[in-house]
């Protein structure tokens, strides 16, 4: 659990160095938000996200909310699982090229995968028929390992 800690507080870390770089600022609120999210690898939609800070924030509002999100998605701090209208922290550092993700139908657990050479096989299959992504979040569903073992396991 302390290990979990550490290493929130070191994404949190990179995360404002990283909006440094870029000029922007990772104010105490989004820096909350982006907290929030580490603490929640399934992913939550944003009026748990506002529940919850509200714990801390008793003025939070939704806008409060959602333009913390806008500015971490934009930042590649964040992404938005539109399937299940869940957000969820980025687990490999701010970029910019499409992000792939398992989503688990069982459970909806969200895995984020971080593959490079796909990604480029992804842009040459789209390109060969015309196609190009209309969002930087590619959304797979897959059942996770502890959905297929509990299946097994019955």
């Amino acid at each position: 659990m302390n290990s979990d800690l550490s290493d929130a507080t070191q994404a949190l870390e990179r995360a404002a160095a990283s909006c440094r770089e870029r000029g922007a600022s990772l104010t105490a609120i989004r820096r909350e938000v982006l907290a929030l999210l580490y603490r929640t690898p399934k992913g939550i939609k944003a009026y748990d996200l506002l529940e919850q800070m509200r714990q801390t924030r008793g003025n939070a509002s939704p806008p409060t909310v959602y333009r913390a999100l806008d500015f971490l998605i934009e930042q590649g701090l964040a992404h938005k699982i539109g399937r299940m209208n869940l957000f969820v922290a980025c687990r490999h550092g701010a970029h910019s090229s499409p992000s792939l993700f398992l989503v688990c139908p069982k459970c909806n657990g969200v895995t984020e995968l971080e593959d490079p050479d796909m990604v480029t096989s992804l842009y040459a299959s789209l390109a060969a028929t015309g196609h190009r992504l209309d969002s930087p979040e590619v959304e797979i569903s897959a059942v996770c390992p502890q959905c297929v073992a509990g299946r097994e396991a019955a």
